[in-house]
């Protein structure tokens, strides 16, 4: 047994083994919480084995971190192939724990191996779609418990009737010390050909319908109007990237909007910026808007549940009324005119994440429901 009387993790017995699952293929914010967790784990002496699809991004940078890697291809969560594959591999490695990680096929194929095989299993919840009770009794029957990483999340897990017992809510975080603060403003010319005299705004997030960026689009003509050297820098792919660009050019706003793709160096210059802006019309917490307080930024952020939970509202940002482009265009234009302001935000923004939403925390409060899930 690897946990002791009161729940602690017995680090003098054998090492404590946990398969973890992440089927994504884009080194996005879920991704990036199981690189910290998977690190985090191993400085607490535990073995962790990663199942992920060959040639997703994770794979490189958990083997980086030195995490052993077993690649098996995922379809989605009706590839029942996956889940035979899954069980056989948790059979030969006989780990402590199963820890499913994300919803692409991580859940239904997840919980089938893992009862299959009878592995203890836990499964972290990052979205926010609501679920029918009876679609959700048979996704999270299978697992022991179910990790919200929000408290909206949450909400939403028990509005679907999941029980009180099976879940938990262990936040999002960001490595604060990675994210850096002191970056030249020449590398916004240098990467994007931004003016250092002008105002840099970061949008990142996948570019689908609900993060919003067409709210963005909408109240730039006004903002160029009073400000001509606004700039603004769409990070990610998704599949309205199409409609984005259409629309950008129907504005006439192919000078000031630029289109950057993916980037796993952000950490590297997203402080450079001015403030970040996140249109989103729903959040289950947002982890670009926990690395732009991190690196120091401003969040503008329309005010639904989840970002009210990564957003102190004056305080580390400003919480927008869902959809009111008025009073997006107005917050964004008092930042560009009263740049102490945005200072002012950026810095209690990045002591509320290293206060608040530290990898270490987050890391702790996983150990302990695994030693719970062992001990039980």
């Amino acid at each position: 047994m690897l946990a002791s009387a009161d729940g602690e993790v017995d680090a003098s017995q054998s090492r404590m083994k946990i398969v973890h699952v992440e089927t994504g293929r884009h080194f996005y914010g879920g991704a990036q919480q199981v690189i910290w967790l998977l690190r985090g784990l191993a400085t607490r002496g535990v073995d962790s084995v990663l199942v992920c699809p060959p040639g997703s991004a994770i794979d490189r940078h958990a083997r980086d971190i030195g995490v052993r890697v077993v690649n098996i291809d995922c379809a989605g969560e009706h590839d029942f192939g996956f889940a035979v594959r899954l069980h056989s591999l948790l059979r030969r490695e006989k780990p402590d724990i199963l820890h499913c990680h994300s919803r692409r096929g991580a859940d239904f194929p997840g919980g089938y191996a893992a009862l299959t095989s009878r592995t203890p299993a836990i499964l972290t919840r990052r979205v926010d779609s609501a679920e029918s009770p009876s679609g959700a009794a048979i996704r999270y029957w299978p697992f022991k418990k179910v990790v919200a990483i929000s408290e909206h999340v949450a909400t939403v897990l028990r509005a679907s009737r999941v029980s009180k017992r099976k879940l938990s809510t262990i936040r999002s975080a960001v490595d604060v010390d990675a994210v850096r603060t002191r970056v030249d403003r020449s590398v916004l010319h240098d990467l994007f050909g931004i003016s250092v005299h002008g105002f840099a705004i970061a949008v990142v997030g996948q570019l689908i319908q609900r993060k919003g960026h067409r709210f963005l689009l909408d109240v730039l003509p006004g903002l160029l109007a009073e400000h001509p050297g606004i700039r603004a820098v769409f990070f990610g792919t998704g599949k309205a990237e199409a409609q984005l660009r259409a629309l950008t050019a129907k504005l006439g706003l192919t000078s000031a909007v630029h289109f950057a793709g993916f980037r796993d160096d952000l950490d590297d210059y997203l402080a450079a910026f001015d403030v970040l802006v996140h249109p989103a019309e729903k959040e289950g917490l947002g982890v670009a808007m926990l690395k732009a307080a991190a690196a120091g930024l401003p969040v503008v952020a329309f005010d639904n549940a989840g970002s009210a939970e990564a957003v102190v509202h004056g305080e580390t940002g400003i919480l927008v009324p869902p959809g009111n482009l008025v009073t997006l265009q107005r917050i964004i234009g008092v930042l560009i005119e009263e740049p102490e302001f945005g200072k002012q935000l950026g810095a209690a923004g990045r002591k509320h994440m290293r206060d608040e939403f530290s990898v270490a925390s987050m890391v702790e409060s996983y150990m302990q429901i695994y030693a719970k899930l062992l001990k039980a």
